[in-house]
């Protein structure tokens, strides 16, 4: 709430726009009519990790060519990880649509599953939910999503921020660290012994379509993301399986592979939904490994970048 009621505050700065709607809820535009910012972007990123996680973000080369970079670290990632920023909500109310991520979640325990293996909740009269979507939502859509948090629609704020934006860009890099934890959660490692993780990843350069925003933002974290957890016991066999190199899709843009699969998401490896390498400090042992590796060739054939 507070990290959302400063985004409102400085909605100039920031080059976002903040709209009351007739119920009294409130949505801030993070890059529908407006351009956005980075630093809205990791303000939204903030949001989406439920407050329990930090980002800031740096300049590093891809090959021989420089690029922004997130970087994001959290204390709580189970928490911070599964149970907010994990895009776990499909909100679809007549004609809108969006995937929902934020705290909000877990006052709506969407989906439930995931709370009963992290062992938590939320209970609280606000509800902050992140929208990934090209529409910004109606009352109708607001009052949906409050009658699952069990709050009043005029206690809910909403960010919203479209795939091909400077916000939606930030955003979806700054999933480097949940996709992770997810990838070991949906191998049966329990998240709860992972004790602190960090990550980084490049932030995609804005495209003007929206489906190939989505291949461009994802092969950030697919082919460049980076992830180093400390955790409390280690399984190397599901460790081994976490970079998005084992998956039968990984070695190409996933755009191409979108389109590929005649743009159904079902006919996609799951499996390539995670980060390029990860490094796992094991606090019980002391040991460290490390598995997966970087591809910039890949990157930069999906950033589509001229060379002038």
């Amino acid at each position: 709430m507070e990290i959302a009621e400063e985004m409102i505050d400085w909605s100039d700065e920031l080059k976002v726009k903040a709209i009351e709607l007739k119920n009294g809820s409130r949505i801030i535009d993070c890059g529908i009519n407006v351009d956005g910012s980075y630093e809205a972007g990791l303000l939204f990123t903030d949001i989406c990790m439920g407050g329990f996680g930090s980002s800031s973000i740096t300049v590093h080369k891809v090959n021989d060519i420089p690029f922004a970079f997130i970087d994001i670290t959290t204390d709580h990632p189970a928490i911070s990880c599964l149970g907010a920023q994990k895009a776990g909500w499909r909100i679809s109310v007549d004609k809108y649509f969006a995937m929902g991520s934020g705290p909000a979640r877990a006052l709506a325990l969407k989906p439930k599953k995931t709370y009963e293996r992290i062992k938590y909740e939320d209970d609280y009269d606000h509800a902050v939910i992140a929208l990934e979507s090209n529409q910004l939502p109606d009352e109708k859509v607001i009052d949906t999503i409050a009658d699952a948090c069990h709050v009043e629609s005029s206690n809910v704020i909403a960010l919203v921020a479209p795939t091909a934006s400077i916000v939606g860009s930030v955003q979806v890099s700054g999933r480097v660290v949940e996709t992770a934890v997810f990838k070991l959660n949906e191998l049966g490692y329990d998240t709860t012994r992972i004790v602190s993780g960090t990550g980084s990843a490049p932030i995609a350069p804005v495209v003007k379509d929206d489906v190939k925003a989505m291949g461009s933002t994802n092969d950030s974290v697919i082919y460049y993301g980076s992830v180093y957890l400390t955790v409390r016991g280690i399984d190397e066999e599901r460790f081994k399986q976490v970079p998005s190199s084992t998956s039968r899709d990984y070695g190409k843009p996933f755009y191409r592979t979108f389109k590929d699969a005649g743009y159904d998401f079902f006919k996609i490896d799951a499996n390539v939904f995670a980060p390029a390498e990860i490094t796992v400090n094991d606090l019980e042992t002391g040991k460290t490994y490390h598995t997966g590796h970087l591809n910039g060739e890949v990157i930069l054939e999906s950033y589509g970048i001229n060379r002038i």
